[in-house]
């Protein structure tokens, strides 16, 4: 290859496609090898009564780490465990009854292959991803997957690349493929998720957020006007509902006032009933909060009345919603 800089940024550019070309093909050279190999391998991860153990070392380690994390988040126990740490004492870190999916090439990478016996001591089984069928890895794995290529991706043919992302796709195939067998849902991704907003749009209920109590804005039929506005001030919300013995009737709020006061009401004599919203959208206290975000959006309003059992317990607002972080 012309080892001269490129400098015209059309060459850049074609070598980018290459790489993307060369890569897609890598993946989707994939879709014939998923057969009795890879159908064993699952059975093996979930049937284990320990962890799934990523190893690799260098670029497959980095493609590891990713794996392992993968694996974790979808319902498979795991982590990644460095080969050559391994060998300094974190192979402590493995049990009888864990799985090793150890991640190599060339098959032949050192590290790995000084690992197998503390491995087969403990009666681990192996899954290898390698793209040498000949290799030491290959021979002493339980199961072999083959992610091998016919070239990479660098026009050196030296820096891992087409290589690394067709492991990366077969484990991510992989996870995906026990979170299936294992009825894997949205609640569930998002108790592995509790921190992040994902966790949050998939955890936070309206009740967590709403207004309620004494601090739930009511005025009863019949109220005047100035009343109900002075309801709304202290309670700071926008709105105000109007109940009779707590069962909903109607809603005012700031676009009530504005669209009453655009018709020529009188503020001073008006009653609530002539001005407000009758029939308003609602929510219930179990809903998702994100979902409450998405009924506002959809109907451009700012707040919803939260009833259950046809008894208002409470006001989720669009300012609340924001700051519970679910957007």
């Amino acid at each position: 290859m012309n080892t001269e800089p490129l400098t015209d940024p059309s060459q850049w550019t074609e070598l980018a496609l290459d790489v993307l070309r060369i890569e897609a093909q890598a993946v989707q050279s994939l879709e014939s090898r998923l057969g009795a190999e890879f159908v064993e391998a699952c059975r093996l991860l979930l049937a284990t009564k320990g962890r799934v153990v990523v190893c690799g070392v260098g670029k497959s380690g980095h493609i590891g780490h990713k794996i392992a994390a993968t694996l974790a988040s979808t319902g498979t126990p795991s982590f990644f465990l460095h080969a050559a740490e391994a060998m300094h004492g974190d192979l402590g870190m493995l049990r009888s009854g864990d799985v090793v999916i150890a991640i190599s090439q060339s098959g032949s990478s050192g590290e790995l292959l000084a690992l197998l016996p503390g491995l087969k001591h403990l009666g681990c089984p192996l899954i290898s991803m390698s793209g040498n069928p000949n290799s030491p890895l290959v021979e002493a794995a339980t199961v072999a997957l083959d992610v091998s290529v016919e070239r990479e991706a660098c026009p050196l043919g030296l820096a891992p690349t087409a290589s690394t992302t067709a492991t990366l796709a077969l484990g991510d195939a992989l996870a995906i493929a026990l979170l299936g067998a294992r009825g894997f849902d949205k609640q569930d991704f998002a108790r592995s998720h509790p921190g992040g907003r994902l966790g949050r749009r998939l955890l936070v209920r309206v009740s967590k957020v709403m207004a309620s109590g004494v601090n739930l804005p009511t005025v009863v039929p019949g109220e005047k006007l100035t009343q109900a506005l002075l309801e709304m001030s202290a309670k700071g919300l926008g709105m105000v509902a109007v109940c009779e013995q707590n069962k909903l009737l109607g809603v005012f709020t700031d676009g009530d006032l504005r669209r009453a006061i655009d018709r020529g009401a009188d503020v001073q004599t008006a009653v609530v009933n002539d001005v407000m919203t009758t029939d308003p959208a609602t929510t219930t206290s179990n809903t998702l909060a994100f979902d409450a975000v998405n009924a506002m959006q959809e109907r451009k309003i700012t707040s919803l009345p939260v009833v259950d059992d046809e008894q208002l317990v409470g006001v989720v607002t669009m300012h609340q919603l924001l700051q519970s972080g679910v957007v």
